[in-house]
């Protein structure tokens, strides 16, 4: 699961999402942003690029690699294969973002790099402004809102590009385009719609809702304890009334792509750090092989398992996040180099997990007598591709069945690096706007970095860690259905929303007093309750799983505190702001519902999971949604960020032998994307 989740902590102020169903990776997290100029490039304090453009609803930013001088050859060998087996995969997202995202990539691309006309024009802006939106959101859909992207230019400008530069699109694919009305989200939420045959996300074709679930209904064995992860590699589609399974695999869906995944995986198990590395890279690769569901779980055991060594890696199809019933993994990787230490400093959050269990809100039948395995680090990102890429998230918890966490572990990453290129790519001013008076402005400020961190590291590691499903209940992915990501995302939120106040965390050394979660509280209300609505489209409902469960909660503890006045509404100049009025028992709310969520997350309770994320989560006032969005405007400051990788070298010598790995850091993010698909455009290719 990641914090975007999707671990997510991001810069001052940060209010942490939760990135995924399952227990995987921490999302993207709202942060509060400070200001910048519009299209500025910002600059960091040790004088490395850290923002490059803004566009649209994104900002560019960029990354580095501490300490890359101190791996090994072999090391460096490794984080190369890697990157290049990621890489290798990045058509597919796109592809299972929605069916005709590659064939408008490639004619966009090409209208691009070809059309010889007038560049000075509106129009023509625009167009490129849509060109990289597609790439930064992987699709021509919203990586966080779902929202299809709207084009501000008309078809009568594209036909002009397209006849100049002799390309073409089909009348299906102008109209998937242009027409607001088709295929209008990548993955819908709302359940008086069918929520397959309504979503644009290329995981089925000609299937309702119903029938998706009643064919693996059929799979499946009643109460089986460790089930695998059924659709989690496949799309399913009807043909000739029937419904079957397209694999993704070699020689399967998206075959070409997969067969170069494997090529460079091979090359990296020869020059894995250990046994048990180069074992789990070996399952992988028989897992793309093959396509089989025991061979993914038996990979992620092995993954789950390999706890030495300094390189480690993401890599497969994890989050279930885009498909509208969470079933489906997209693509992603990550390929990470240990901080080690960082990584000691929050040691003591893994030492102490079976405290925080012990001594949870939950009540003592859904209580894990023993936690096993939970592993925690931080990690410097060497490379991102697919899900991860270019918007990333900062934490991630895998592997997702919980089945295998309960029996086996987890490990739990924060994205270092990712998070230090938010601070360093921001500056003062917009907390000022939202937060109540000065005093809540002073506790962020001297307090938020430390509360967003060990937020994110209580998320992840104790958050995904915690609780167990009772004996004869299945698991979330079957009982909770398309509530169980956000649920999942909300349950390890409020674990570390109700330790962030406990005085165990001044005694275990991990902050120097409760201010540090007054500061997280501060945020976190403020964040779900006001600011992440500015990334939101005037008129749109939540559907995002993260956006959700920051609503449902922030949602839920002021409307059970009205009566003991714990969280203040505040009118003041027109504007609107929440003070929290005591602090104590705003964290006895917190355990309240995390006793019930929990209590749904272990019984399954479906109807308890829908009033909870549909009746607080959903909707959306829109004169406080636009009062945000107008508070907002006069930062200029994108609510969304792109990332820039560094692009990872290998320098051989005469006979073809690598002699070293080199790091450039590209300063584009135009040249880095047409790059890609210049070199990794494996399925776009045969279109």
């Amino acid at each position: 699961m990641k914090f975007k989740l999707f671990l997510v902590s991001l810069a001052v102020t940060t209010a942490f999402f939760l990135n995924s169903c399952d227990p995987g990776s921490t999302p993207k997290s709202e942060v509060e942003p400070k200001d910048t100029t519009v299209n500025s490039v910002v600059y960091g304090d040790d004088g490395k690029l850290y923002q490059s453009e803004q566009f649209a609803d994104l900002r560019v930013l960029h990354y580095y690699i501490p300490q890359w001088e101190n791996l090994s050859l072999k090391q460096k060998e490794l984080v190369y294969y890697l990157t290049e087996a990621g890489l290798a995969g990045r058509d597919i997202m796109y592809d299972q973002n929605f069916k005709y995202n590659l064939q408008i990539r490639k004619t966009f691309e090409q209208i691009y790099t070809s059309y010889k006309g007038d560049k000075s024009t509106q129009n023509w802006k625009n167009f490129e402004i849509f060109l990289k939106s597609i790439w930064a959101n992987n699709g021509i859909h919203h990586y966080y809102n779902n929202n299809k992207l709207k084009p501000d230019f008309d078809e009568s400008y594209l036909n002009e590009l397209m006849s100049a530069t002799n390309t073409a699109l089909n009348r299906e694919i102008l109209n998937a385009i242009f027409d607001p009305k088709l295929f209008a989200m990548r993955t819908v939420s709302d359940t008086l719609l069918d929520l397959v045959a309504e979503s644009a996300a290329n995981f089925y074709e000609g299937v309702t809702t119903k029938e998706a679930y009643e064919f693996y209904e059929a799979k499946k064995t009643k109460g089986e304890r460790s089930p695998v992860s059924y659709g989690i590699n496949s799309k399913l589609v009807k043909e000739n009334g029937k419904i079957t399974e397209l694999v993704y695999r070699v020689g399967g869906l998206y075959s070409p792509a997969i067969e170069k995944i494997v090529y460079w995986l091979e090359k990296a198990e020869k020059v894995a750090e250990n046994d048990l590395q180069a074992a789990s890279l070996r399952k992988l690769i028989e897992f793309y092989k093959t396509g089989d569901l025991r061979t993914w779980d038996d990979f992620n055991i092995l993954w789950a398992g390999t706890l030495n060594g300094d390189i480690d890696f993401i890599q497969g199809f994890v989050e279930t996040y885009h498909d509208p019933i969470g079933l489906r993994g997209s693509y992603e990787s990550i390929v990470e180099i240990k901080d080690f230490e960082a990584s000691k400093r929050m040691k003591v959050l893994m030492e102490n997990v079976q405290w925080f269990e012990d001594n949870s809100s939950t009540v003592k039948e859904h209580k894990k007598d023993t936690v096993v395995g939970v592993i925690y680090n931080v990690v410097n990102v060497a490379s991102e591709a697919g899900d991860a890429s270019p918007q990333t998230p900062v934490g991630v918890n895998l592997p997702n069945s919980n089945w295998i966490r309960a029996k086996f572990g987890s490990k739990s990453v924060s994205l270092g690096n990712i998070e230090g290129a938010y601070e360093k790519a921001s500056g003062p001013g917009f907390l000022e706007e939202f937060a109540h008076d000065k005093e809540e402005v002073e506790l962020a400020k001297k307090h938020s970095d430390a509360a967003g961190k060990l937020h994110t590291a209580l998320h992840e590691v104790v958050g995904h860690a915690s609780g167990k499903i009772l004996e004869n209940i299945e698991q979330p992915r079957t009982t909770l259905k398309n509530y169980a990501s956000t649920i999942e995302e909300g349950r390890a939120d409020l674990v570390a929303l109700y330790f962030m106040m406990d005085p165990k965390m001044m005694e275990l050394g991990l902050m120097e007093s409760l201010d540090v979660g007054k500061a997280e509280y501060d945020s976190y209300i403020r964040n779900g309750l006001l600011v992440q609505l500015r990334r939101l489209e005037p008129g749109k409902k939540l559907e995002e799983a993260h956006m959700r469960n920051r609503a449902w909660i922030s949602r839920w503890v002021l409307e059970k505190g009205k009566a003991d006045n714990v969280i203040a509404e505040v009118k003041r100049d027109g504007k609107t702001y929440y003070d929290i009025q005591d602090y104590n028992k705003l964290r006895l709310l917190f355990g309240e519902l995390l006793r019930e969520v929990q209590r749904i997350t272990s019984e399954g309770d479906f109807a308890a999971a829908a009033a909870l994320a549909d009746g607080y989560g959903k909707d959306v006032n829109f004169e406080i949604h636009k009062e945000v969005i107008d508070r907002a405007a006069k930062f200029n400051m994108a609510p969304f960020s792109a990332f820039v990788n560094p692009q990872i070298e290998a320098v051989q010598n005469e006979k073809g032998e690598i002699t070293d790995v080199r790091v450039i850091y590209p300063t584009s993010f135009k040249e880095q994307m047409l790059g890609y698909s210049k070199n990794y455009g494996f399925l776009a290719e045969k279109l």
